[in-house]
């Protein structure tokens, strides 16, 4: 019996005998039902963000050379996973989080006008090339040693945003929600990928996204605090 990649055999079989699922039948299944559910929660993941910019018409304390890196992230491990023809399951959070990662970069660009003549270049380069690399038209090789790139890519996609509020001790429009369900969902997709079998590429590509969305989310607890304590002693000095 099986349902969108879900085969439910061994489950209703264990039930129907009143034995609990031994490990090799739950683990599997366990991992497909968490791999649907990162695809479906996805769909959310960045309308925060994108909500607090277009609420507060401000971008401030963003990079916006995060967002564009990002964005190629996405990208390059899209077409790597519609190259390798790995199973939707294991990759479809990654085609809402590219359209509205695209969406993002749009309402960064719209809120911080003029846009540069650099930008829009940029803008041409991605949308002249993107479709190439999704129609799988370039070298198996090169397309390795692109997703090989991917891990950098996203790496330099975080650093910037790290370095920018640790020097101004704020994380500004960063949205709570957006950082906490990526980090959640990268953790968990470290899972779904381990049971999938997937490259060990992907695998050191999530554990750096763990890693890396783990110290932006420290970041906003503690800059929240901080700012936090120093609006209560203000409030205390203006009663005294």
């Amino acid at each position: 019996m099986d349902y969108l990649g879900i085969n439910l055999s061994c489950l209703i079989g264990s039930l129907r005998n009143g034995n609990f699922p031994a490990k090799d039948c739950l683990l599997p299944l366990t991992s497909k039902l968490l791999s649907y559910f990162l695809v479906a929660a996805s769909i959310t993941v960045k309308l925060p963000q994108i909500k607090k910019i277009v609420d507060n018409k401000s971008v401030k304390g963003l990079s916006v050379v995060a967002f564009e890196l990002e964005v190629i992230g996405y990208t390059i491990s899209l077409a790597y996973c519609i190259h390798k023809e790995l199973a939707f399951s294991a990759f479809g959070e990654i085609v809402s989080l590219l359209i509205q990662a695209l969406i993002l970069v749009a309402c960064i660009y719209y809120f911080s006008r003029p846009i540069s003549l650099s930008t829009w270049v940029r803008v041409i380069l991605y949308f002249a090339l993107a479709p190439t690399l999704f129609a799988c038209k370039i070298d198996s090789l090169v397309f390795e040693a692109l997703y090989a790139s991917k891990h950098l890519v996203f790496l330099s996609a975080r650093l910037p945003q790290i370095w920018k509020n640790f020097r101004s001790k704020s994380t500004g429009q960063l949205s709570f929600l957006t950082c906490l369900m990526n980090l959640g969902g990268s953790m968990a997709r470290v899972f779904t990928l381990v049971q999938e079998n997937a490259p060990l590429s992907m695998l050191m590509g999530l554990f750096l996204a763990v890693s890396t969305n783990g110290i932006i989310m420290s970041q906003i607890l503690l800059y929240r605090r901080s700012k936090g304590i120093e609006e209560k002693q203000v409030k205390v000095t203006k009663v005294l």
